[in-house]
């Protein structure tokens, strides 16, 4: 599940860093990306797994409702750290794919 999530999150933000033209170019994103952004992030996905399971792991129910709002507020977490501010082609700093009804991601 971490690992699908971290690859997911990758995938969002890249096509993101693309649309806005931000980063420093398509190879350099997709590296940052595959090296060290997946990875880092599929760990810490495996271990707040882990640190959830060890809090709540006889409460079946209440373990999968902390599971399902942790893990993806780690994913939004990520992404807002990672999200490129305004640029020529995202003036708004979000790509114009981007759905309105959802906030963009950002502290």
């Amino acid at each position: 599940m971490g690992l699908a999530l971290a690859v997911l999150t990758a995938m969002l933000l890249g096509r993101a860093l693309s649309a806005c033209d931000a980063g420093v170019n398509g190879a350099a994103n997709g590296t940052f990306l595959i090296i060290l952004f997946i990875p880092s992030l599929w760990g810490l996905l495996t271990l707040s797994w882990v640190m959830v399971g060890a809090l709540l792991g006889r409460l079946a129910l209440l373990h999968a409702l902390a599971l399902m709002v942790v893990l993806p507020a780690l994913c939004w977490c990520a992404v807002s750290f990672f999200w490129s501010g305004a640029t020529y082609e995202c003036p708004s700093g979000v790509p114009p794919w981007w759905p309105g009804f959802l906030p963009a991601p950002g502290f």
